[in-house]
């Protein structure tokens, strides 16, 4: 083999060689990939769980209609869990009315003064005057999914994700947020009533 043969065949093996190697090597760029939750515990089911919260707030917080139900109170009031999670999925299945006002509240900094900056918060807020953040969206975070749902006077099922800085919305079986956001990285969960008409007949959790 003549010598400029040698040498394009030496050339073409390194770039083989190169290619096989960073080829295949991840992408760090790339989310980290979210497991399936396994362990579900259960916080509401049907009339039951009002023990596993404290209230904050004085809304009218009850057992009936086959949920825990709210339909009054003098300002926002919440139902905080009295356990913080860090990673985790949460299903809530609930029904508001179409002129509520409420939300999932979750990585709460202060458990007994909750705020949708001190929490990442999954609106369920149909008549929000600035709809960018309404039902759907992660407050402040990410904008709601264009066409933004609504969900008034009818049952539906928020999934919430938050693995790492990953939070993910989806609102029954359409992602309608996803953000990368590290502000936030553990607490306790709040489920708020601020107007309207609130009933939550299922809450289940289960850390990742």
């Amino acid at each position: 083999m003549r010598g400029n043969d040698k040498a394009f065949s030496f050339r073409i093996l390194i770039i083989f060689l190169s290619l096989g190697v960073y080829g295949c090597a991840p992408d760090s760029s790339e989310p980290m990939a979210i497991p399936e939750p396994t362990e579900w515990i259960t916080l509401i089911d049907g009339t039951e769980g009002l023990d596993n919260f404290n209230r904050v707030g004085d809304a009218n917080w009850t057992g009936e209609f086959a949920s825990i139900r709210a339909t009054e109170g003098s300002g926002a009031s919440w139902l905080v869990t009295k356990d913080s999670y860090s990673d985790f999925v949460i299903r809530v299945e609930f029904w508001a009315s179409d002129d509520s006002n409420s939300g999932i509240y979750m990585r709460c900094q202060n458990p007994e003064v909750i705020t949708d900056r001190d929490c990442y918060e999954a609106n369920i807020y149909d008549q929000r005057p600035d709809p960018s953040y309404g039902t759907g969206g992660i407050v402040h975070r990410a904008a709601v999914s264009e066409p933004a749902p609504t969900v008034g006077d009818n049952w539906n099922v928020y999934r919430i994700t938050a693995y790492g800085d990953r939070l993910i919305a989806e609102l029954n079986n359409e992602v309608t947020a996803d953000v990368s956001d590290s502000e936030l990285s553990e607490g306790p969960i709040g489920l708020q009533w601020a107007a309207g008409e609130l009933r939550f007949r299922k809450v289940e959790i289960a850390r990742l």
